[in-house]
């Protein structure tokens, strides 16, 4: 059995297949943001769409997407940190990094996104790059969290 691309050391059936099928609902912010990642990995796009909250779908490309999601290979998810947008809250926000590859070059994406409950469920509002951190030290080791944010060590990422 595949592991789920969302980076839960779960297989995919057992992780964020059931949300994407429908067959339930993300119980809190960070699990639809799994999920979401998953949604691309797997290029289900409308779940992408239905996923994004009613008042922030008019700018939602269908095609664009698609095409983003078929054309990237997906790497890996980075769950940097969730405030709130536990199963009782109606707001929540999950700081993360994408790692993909465009056209084989490797990318990330850090992000700072939003969600909220509309009746009991959850729903991506909008996302904000996370802002950047200051580098503490000159020099980097190998052995050392990438700078980037990405969670990787320096050799994996930016020092590769």
């Amino acid at each position: 059995m595949a592991l789920c691309p969302c980076g839960s050391s779960r297989t995919y059936a057992d992780c964020c297949e059931p949300m994407i099928t429908g067959k339930r609902q993300a119980e809190t912010a960070e699990e639809l943001m799994r999920s979401r990642y998953a949604a691309y990995a797997k290029v289900e796009i409308d779940y992408i769409y239905e996923t994004t909250h009613p008042d922030h779908r008019t700018d939602y490309d269908p095609d664009g997407t698609r095409q983003w999601a078929e054309e990237s290979e997906w790497e890996g998810l980075d769950i940097v940190s969730a405030k709130d947008g536990g199963p009782k809250d109606e707001k929540g926000e999950v700081e993360f990094v994408a790692r993909f590859r465009e056209q084989g070059v490797p990318k990330s994406h850090h992000e700072i996104a939003a969600f909220r409950k509309l009746d009991g469920k959850w729903y991506f509002t909008d996302g904000r790059t996370a802002p950047q951190k200051p580098l503490v030290s000159s020099k980097i080791g190998r052995n050392e969290p990438c700078p980037c944010g990405s969670g990787a060590k320096y050799k994996k990422c930016c020092g590769k």
